[in-house]
């Protein structure tokens, strides 16, 4: 199918598959004449796009029509829907369509319905944070991908270090490579090379939730130091806290399905849920369950634009209180 629809946040895994498609669909001689990349801010830039699908490409190979950062698929006029269905079935094989987006496709839109129909989709979207069983596939995945082998403990550290940052992951794995050429990557390697900063939000929610209100004030600092945005530190506590409220809730109803516990908390990994239960344990329901209208304040708050640091301190202090 010669239409592809590329849509997430992880810039940097969408821009290689876009190097990827570009490389097996230009003839490297005529790149130069058959590749146009259309921003999305520019004037008539779909209609362009379309126009330029159909014609037909100059010399050898095909046709590549890269319509960047499109927002077709949050809304879409009449006008260019109508000519969105006139020209996607009738795509001349010489030509490949590229639609790019960071934002998620509002599945209720018609053009959405008609891309999903006509293109090959892939979502780019970035690996949560709190999920931390996918990040460390992912580790893996792309350590192989890049013919590295590392050791468990080595593919954790990393994890760790790297959380869901793919471009880091790929720099990282680069050095490691050429550290130790054609041998395993150990822990010793990984601490040795591997650029980190010692606080993460997870290791904040730890700290939250273990009633360790110094640690917890002194991670959100460091973390804002570090330039971590403090939305998203506060999307990885919403996460981690609603998925220790979810297995929480369920111990508390006689729940035993680990899959069941799994679905519910949104934990990919059933066989985590063993670990979450431990943490939770010891934990009161009436706290987990306080613990989100605070991070939800915390949240409006920083979206009208209050002081980060005070009122990002001030919440930690109210949350790690409940779980003392």
């Amino acid at each position: 199918m010669p239409i592809y629809f590329y849509w997430g946040e992880d810039d940097f895994r969408l821009t290689q598959a876009v190097s990827e498609l570009r490389d097996r669909t230009l003839d490297p001689a005529w790149a130069s004449f058959n590749f146009d990349k259309i921003p999305a801010d520019q004037a008539d830039s779909v209609m362009t796009a379309l126009n330029q699908a159909m014609t037909p490409p100059f010399g050898l190979g095909q046709r590549l029509v890269w319509l960047q950062d499109t927002s077709l698929f949050q809304r879409c006029s009449a006008e260019v829907l109508k000519e969105l269905e006139r020209t996607l079935p009738n795509l001349p094989e010489t030509t490949v369509l590229l639609f790019t987006s960071t934002s998620k496709p509002d599945g209720r839109l018609k053009s959405t319905k008609l891309m999903q129909r006509h293109s090959t989709v892939k979502d780019f979207s970035s690996i949560p944070p709190w999920k931390t069983d996918l990040i460390a596939k992912q580790v893996k995945d792309m350590a192989a991908a890049a013919q590295l082998t590392l050791t468990s403990g080595a593919a954790e550290r990393l994890a760790e270090a790297v959380g869901n940052q793919t471009r880091q992951l790929h720099t990282e794995l680069e050095k490691l490579a050429l550290y130790r050429p054609g041998q395993p990557i150990d822990v010793e390697a990984v601490d040795s090379l591997v650029s980190r900063t010692t606080q993460n939000s997870l290791q904040l929610a730890d700290a939250l939730r273990q009633g360790k209100t110094a640690s917890a004030l002194a991670l959100g600092h460091d973390l804002l130091l570090h330039n971590e945005p403090a939305l998203r530190i506060v999307a990885t506590l919403v996460g981690k806290f609603r998925g220790w409220l979810w297995v929480k809730l369920m111990m508390e109803l006689g729940e035993r399905d680990e899959r069941a516990i799994a679905q519910a908390a949104d934990i990919s990994n059933p066989k985590r849920v063993y670990f979450v239960q431990k943490e939770v344990r010891p934990l009161s329901l009436k706290a987990l369950q306080q613990t989100l209208p605070l991070l939800l304040d915390l949240e409006a708050g920083l979206k009208r634009g209050a002081d980060e640091q005070s009122l990002l301190q001030t919440k930690l202090i109210e949350i790690s209180l409940l779980f003392r």
